[in-house]
């Protein structure tokens, strides 16, 4: 058939049209890139749905999700090859293809894909979380890890217990009634990180930067022809860029104004102030980004400029709230569908804790079966059910050429529920983790990797755990919860949406009344 009557063929099913002008570009840059690849012997692509002409698999974009990978590697396998465009994508769907880029090629799979949004919105990947894998990654990770995350930062780990106590006192005052427990445990995650971030307990300011976050939640989302064809970037065919300026414009006077107020107090330091995630990146600061690999200091190895602190500061914000309100959401849920799980665990937190006081940080070690809760509502519900990824060279994973700049999709929510790996992997059975030889997150067991594994595994891992474990045990060990209206437990709706999490589909409402018998 003749390339042009292919093109348009192809194009019929695509959203808008195309002048002919960008026809001609667009089949004189496929059959160069034929070309080219002529003679080139290569292992071949992994098994993937057959694509159309020019478009590949672009009406196929409505399954990109955990759940729709998930079925199509029932068909072609767990690792399943797809072309959007110009753009070859893999899917990732078993614990030994996920092994073989996680660890075996760690090194070629450690770059994270970044759409025109992102890298615009991250000031041209400024931040950490889509920075491309090098030194001065490495040392931002570091950063992260030691000033940001770290058990010795108190006040961050303070926040939490502080936030949790406001949470509690909440739900004491809606006794009786229907409350929306996942607006409560977002507000929850919300003030945990705004405070931890810039050091405010007040709510002024909050909705703002919420807003600023959803906009750029849906930007990254948002579909760019660009994407997938390259050279239409400079077009920008759909207008996305003028949506994407006046973003990054609201994001810079709001933290612009915070790091400035932030300066200001460090000239007139008092040491009995507490400091905040801003504080500790701006003893990083400079006017250029600097990297100093001579030196064993952390503090002059690097030197950050405001672009790296307000996309430092966006990542934990994306990173820390969503992900772990879902979980907590989850949590709940799933207990609340499975009455025998729920009562094992409010008797567990009975017997370690007595009713006669809250929970305390030194319990959580001793609450067995309230960790199994957790970490079964992590296999069943990862926090990023798609975990991206991008080789940085050509590489072979299971036999199976992988190009270039290839975006590599992890399907975690897909891995945690294969039915070769896990026991009846769609029940919710936290006793499964009793069992010491069922795989750990916290080891190199990839059946189960809500975290992700390897060089860009998540820094704020034991932060988000410790905030979702302290979360869940008051609100079971404070609070005996009912389903409202006379529903039963088998009537609760389990579905997700898809976006840079995967939570409920619908609220979890639910009725609380009152355990211990101590005030709260």
């Amino acid at each position: 058939m003749d390339v042009f009557l292919e093109l348009k063929t192809a194009l019929e099913t695509f959203p808008f049209q195309l002048p002919l002008t960008l026809l001609l570009i667009i089949t004189g840059t496929v059959l160069l890139g034929l070309v080219l690849r002529i003679g080139r012997k290569t292992a071949p692509y992994p098994p993937g749905p057959k694509g159309l002409p020019i478009i590949g698999n672009m009406n196929m974009m409505e399954q990109l999700t955990h759940r729709g990978l998930a079925k199509l590697a029932k068909q072609y396998g767990g690792v399943l090859h797809l072309r959007m465009g110009f753009l070859h994508m893999v899917a990732i769907s078993n614990a030994e293809a996920a092994r073989q880029v996680l660890q075996v090629q760690d090194n070629i799979f450690s770059n994270r894909p970044a759409t025109i949004a992102i890298s615009y919105l991250t000031y041209d990947r400024a931040d950490m979380a889509f920075a491309h894998y090098g030194p001065f990654w490495r040392q931002m990770r570091k950063i992260c890890v030691i000033k940001l995350f770290s058990r010795k930062r108190a006040e961050s780990w303070n926040s939490v217990r502080d936030e949790v106590d406001t949470i509690v006192r909440s739900v004491e005052a809606s006794l009786g009634n229907p409350v929306n427990v996942g607006e409560f445990v977002f507000n929850l995650t919300k003030n945990i990180i705004y405070r931890a971030a810039f050091g405010s307990t007040s709510q002024e300011g909050q909705d703002e930067f919420i807003s600023i976050l959803q906009e750029f939640s849906k930007l990254f989302g948002a579909f760019n022809i660009a994407d997938f064809v390259p050279f239409l970037g400079w077009l920008d065919p759909q207008g996305l860029h003028k949506t994407l300026v006046k973003a990054r414009a609201a994001l810079d006077s709001f933290i612009d104004k915070i790091i400035h107020e932030h300066i200001e107090k460090k000239r007139n330091f008092n040491c009995d102030q507490e400091t905040d995630m801003v504080d500790e990146l701006l003893n990083f600061y400079g006017h250029h980004t600097k990297l100093n690999n001579d030196s064993d200091d952390l503090h002059n190895s690097v030197r950050l400029t405001k672009d790296n602190i307000k996309a430092i500061i966006m990542d934990v914000m994306f990173g820390g709230t969503e992900t772990v309100a879902s979980g907590i959401e989850w949590a709940m849920a799933e207990l609340m569908r499975s009455p025998d799980d729920l009562r094992r665990v409010q008797q567990e937190l009975a017997d370690v804790v007595g009713l006669e006081r809250r929970v305390e940080e030194a319990d959580l070690e001793k609450l067995t079966f309230l960790k199994c809760v957790v970490k079964e509502t992590l296999r069943m519900h990862p926090p990023i059910p798609l975990l991206l990824h991008e080789t940085a060279e050509d590489a072979s994973v299971c036999g199976y050429f992988v190009p270039k700049g290839s975006r590599v999709m992890i399907n975690a929510w897909a891995i945690g529920r294969d039915k070769d790996a896990w026991e009846d992997p769609e029940a919710f059975k936290p006793s499964r983790f009793l069992n010491p030889h069922v795989p750990d997150f916290k080891g190199n067991n990839f059946e189960f990797i809500p975290f992700g594994s390897g060089r860009r595994s998540c820094p704020g891992m034991q932060l988000g755990l410790y905030t979702l474990e302290l979360a869940v045990a008051h609100l079971l060990h404070c609070f005996t919860w009912g389903l409202p209206d006379g529903m039963k437990p088998s009537e609760l709706d389990t579905s997700d949406v898809f976006g840079l999490t995967a939570p409920r589909a619908s609220r979890l409402v639910a009725v609380p009344s009152k355990r211990l018998l101590c005030p709260l």
